[in-house]
């Protein structure tokens, strides 16, 4: 199992995709993916559908999630595989982590209504298709829709970003209790697109050296905004802290992704794929 088309992130309307958890796996299926994983942002609710239609698609199915975290006053992103999607710990992490989007979304709202673009928060909601996630997503879709922006990368250049109009933090769950939700569910917890955050050096290696030490499992080393450079460097950085390698596109939208689901690179060699740790907990 080593070697395969292994897509282990993306995401649906249930977060803050624009395709169905089926529409995902059609296209999936279509462009080879033997193993698939949906993981929405902060949410499980359509775990069951993404289940059935990958077997319908002749996929297997490993269950999958995105739980925000805060770390070093940084939002990082850790995906849960392979754990139980009834499980009720896991739910109600997911539930709490979900609290406060919409007061959030209600200030990103305001604060663009101040340099002169109203209805945004009405205009975003358009674009939900579960109002608890509301996110900086659907607001670049309003505001690229709006005419304001040419596209959604254009958005987070001028709006929604540290330093621009739009911009509110949020603090959400703890490492530690987002690696403890998805092992208690009987999962595996990985490190998303690592390359993306903004650490130092040594930010980095404490995010690694404390995951780890929570019981953090793996590092996504092929993924859809990593670069041929980084392939390489977060390979080293799973072999240096012996974590298992994962791949996903993280793909979103049809329109929007660089990366097509099912479209990357194969691992690096040297590496555990963490298909290969899960093979047990794989439907």
């Amino acid at each position: 199992m080593s070697i395969l088309n292994a897509d282990l992130h993306c995401h649906s309307v249930v977060s803050d995709g624009t395709l169905t958890p089926e529409q995902l796996a059609e296209r999936a299926a279509a462009n080879g993916v033997e193993l698939w994983s949906l993981t929405d942002h902060d949410e499980i609710g359509g775990q069951h559908r993404a289940a059935a239609a990958a077997r319908a698609h002749g996929m297997r199915y490993l269950t999958g999630t995105e739980i925000s975290v805060t770390f070093s006053a940084e939002t990082v992103h850790i995906v849960g595989l392979g754990f139980d999607p009834d499980s009720a710990l896991l739910r109600r992490g997911l539930s709490d982590t979900r609290g406060g989007r919409r007061e959030r979304a209600q200030e990103m709202a305001d604060q663009l209504a101040a340099v002169g673009i109203p209805g945004a928060y009405e205009g975003a909601l358009k674009h939900v298709g579960n109002p608890e996630l509301i996110s900086r997503t659907h607001f670049a879709r309003f505001l690229v829709e709006a005419g304001v922006c040419r596209d959604t990368s254009e958005v987070f250049r001028k709006y929604l970003t540290e330093g621009n109009p739009g911009y509110v933090p949020h603090r959400w769950a703890s490492l530690k209790a987002a690696v403890q939700w998805i092992t208690g569910a009987g999962g595996l917890a990985v490190i998303a697109h690592p390359a993306r955050y903004k650490f130092t050096a040594n930010e980095e290696f404490a995010l690694f050296s404390e995951f780890k030490t929570h019981g953090g499992f793996g590092v996504e080393v092929v993924t859809g905004s990593h670069t041929a450079a980084e392939y390489v460097r977060y390979a080293d950085t799973a072999r240096e802290f012996g974590l298992s390698a994962s791949r996903g596109s993280d793909f979103h939208s049809p329109g929007e992704s660089h990366t097509d689901l099912g479209q990357l690179p194969g691992l690096p060699g040297g590496l555990t794929p963490v298909w290969d740790v899960l093979a047990d907990r794989i439907l």
